[in-house]
Formats: structure tokens, sequence, C-alpha cells
């Protein structure tokens, strides 16, 4: 395949997931995927392919190529070892085998089996060749040629087991944090409830720690959040909100709480379902070397305060292609492949 057809089927994709609303069979899948994983609520499910349908441009696509002399070589199984935290998580490595001309070799996760064969089929169905890049596998991994792995920390450690002699990437546990000054708008801060509450908080982009100023007035900041309250409504999250508000309390924990949502004082980083932690800083540059020091455990950082690298509220879930998970260039790491 060259990689003008690639791009071109991709770009396909894109303008089919901006018309899946009207798609019956789409909406099947959708609700299979749901009776799969309850964390999957038809909304989240939504979100996810319109934040890709946008991704998926003929802009942001030849940007994304642009980057980058792909050649058209023979191509390399890669083995991708799917995670199931949110809908679609692992469709940016998915589609960075084949945008590279490789074949992807995928094993899904138990929680996400519907969504990906889905948009995989309707690759094929209009682009034939991609029949042979693409396979699912249920059982042992074999005959691959490198892997992109992604779990927990405690995953992370068999995947090095198991892959560590072929290459690989290995991604383990991140979060993301935002920076609170006090001087943000009742905007902004409704924005950072998206990046919170969005995926009910599985996913690695979600804000899970907060750092306020000294002295931080958190009633802007709930207020804000109550653009979010019917979160509530869902059991799952209602559940894991009264379990760990009943542990904190029996714990005798100080908490922050609007009755769908907890603030815990913690220096972590991955907080439970419906909890956020904060911690307070003193400048702003204390901060970033801190931030600096932490960056193993953090996937991004939302603020507009002006620190290196910071993405604007509301920004945390609809990454570019060229935004990769852990700050490692997926595609770079494919072109190099001996």
């Amino acid at each position: 395949m060259q990689l003008k057809q690639r791009i071109n089927a991709f770009i396909k994709l894109g303008k089919f997931l901006r018309e899946t609303e009207v798609e019956t069979e789409a909406e099947k899948v959708l609700k299979k995927a749901q009776a799969e994983n309850g964390w999957f609520t038809q909304e989240n499910i939504k979100f996810a392919l319109k934040s890709w349908a946008e991704a998926l441009s003929e802009e942001n696509l030849q940007q994304w190529v642009s980057n980058y002399k792909i050649e058209e070589t023979t191509p390399k199984a890669i083995a991708v070892v799917m995670a199931g935290n949110i809908p679609l998580v692992g469709f940016h490595d998915f589609i960075s085998v084949l945008i590279t001309g490789n074949k992807v070799l995928t094993k899904l996760s138990s929680t996400d089996k519907t969504l990906l064969p889905f948009l995989a089929n309707y690759l094929i169905s209009i682009e034939p060749e991609f029949k042979n890049y693409i396979e699912f596998t249920e059982g042992k991994l074999e005959n691959f040629d490198a892997v992109i792995a992604t779990g927990s920390n405690n995953t992370a450690r068999y995947f090095d087991y198991y892959f560590g002699k072929y290459p690989n990437i290995i991604r383990k546990n991140r979060n993301s944090v935002a920076v609170l000054t006090g001087t943000e708008t009742d905007a902004d801060l409704k924005l950072l409830a998206d990046d919170i509450f969005t995926y009910f908080g599985l996913g690695c982009r979600n804000v899970s720690k907060l750092y306020v100023s000294e002295n931080y007035d958190f009633e802007k900041f709930f207020k804000a959040m109550f653009s979010w309250k019917e979160i509530i409504h869902n059991h799952k999250y209602i559940n894991n909100y009264d379990y760990n508000k009943a542990v904190y309390l029996m714990d005798s924990f100080p908490l922050l709480d609007n009755e769908f949502m907890l603030l815990k004082e913690d220096t972590g980083f991955s907080s439970p379902i419906s909890v956020v932690f904060y911690e307070k800083y003193g400048s702003l540059e204390t901060l970033q070397k801190e931030l600096n020091a932490q960056s193993e455990n953090i996937q991004c950082f939302v603020s507009k305060a002006g620190l290196p690298n910071e993405i604007y509220y509301g920004k945390a879930q609809n990454p570019q292609l060229w935004d990769y998970a852990d700050g490692v260039d997926t595609v770079d790491f494919l072109l190099k492949l001996p």
C-alpha cells in the first residue's frame, strides 16, 4: 500500500465518524460496547468517536505525516496490547502502525472488544488492502517484530519480562494535573470540569490532581464543577463516590465535598474515581521544578499560568495526532525499527 492510500482511507474514516449518529449499524455497535463495559456510556463512546472524527481530518493527517520521512519498505509486524480504561484508548497506536506501512497484530482489552474491530472493518471496506495489514488475536502473541503495550505499573513488569527482548514501547500508569492560581474565570473552571469528569476520570489525560495556590478559595471551583452534577446518577460512579467517602471518613481524613466529588489533600497523583487530590504550592518556580521531577507520573498538565508545555483548560481529552502518550513518539519509534 502507498502512503497516499493509507491517508485517504483515514480521511474517509474521519468523515464516516462524523456521520455515525445517523448510522444504524454504528448505533448497534455502541450499544454492544456499553453492554460489555458499564463505564462505556453512549455519551462517552460518542465523545471518543467525535474526538477521532475531528483528529482524522485531511489537514491534520497531512500535518502529522509531514513531520516524518515515511518510505515504502517491507512491512513489519507490530504487536499492540491495548488497554481498556476508556473507549478506543489504543486507537492512536493502531493507526500509527498502519500509517507507517506496518502490519498491526492487536490484542484487545477484555473491556473494549467491540469498537476497534468495527472501525477496522470499515477501513478494510474502503481500502481492501488493509485486510493484509490488520489482525486481531485472543491467544498468545506470536511472530511479531516489535511491541507496543499499555497497562498498569503491575502489568508493565509482566510486559517487561515477556517483551523485553523485542524493540518495545511499554506504558505504565500516568495521570494529569491542573495548576490553579486563583485568577481563573468561571469559563476556565467549567472547561476544567470537562478535563476532570469526561470518561468518569478513568483516562490518563483526566485531571486527577490539582496544584492550588496558598489560601486558594475552592468556592468558585466547586460552583463550576456543578456543570457535571448529573454524573452522580450513574450507578457505578455513585457507588465509588459513596465507598471512597466512607473509607476516608472512617480514617478521619479531612475532605472537601460537594455531594458528587471529593477533594482530598494528598501528594499522590492517582486518585480514585470521584476523588481529586490537591496540593498547595508556594511559587510557580518551585512548582515547575516539582513537575519536572515528577514528569514520569504526569501525562499532561492543564493551566494558563504560563508554564512550559501546559495545555489550556478543556483540551486534555482532545489530543492532536502528534500528541504522543508518555511523550514517546510512536511513529519515530516505528520508522527506526531495524
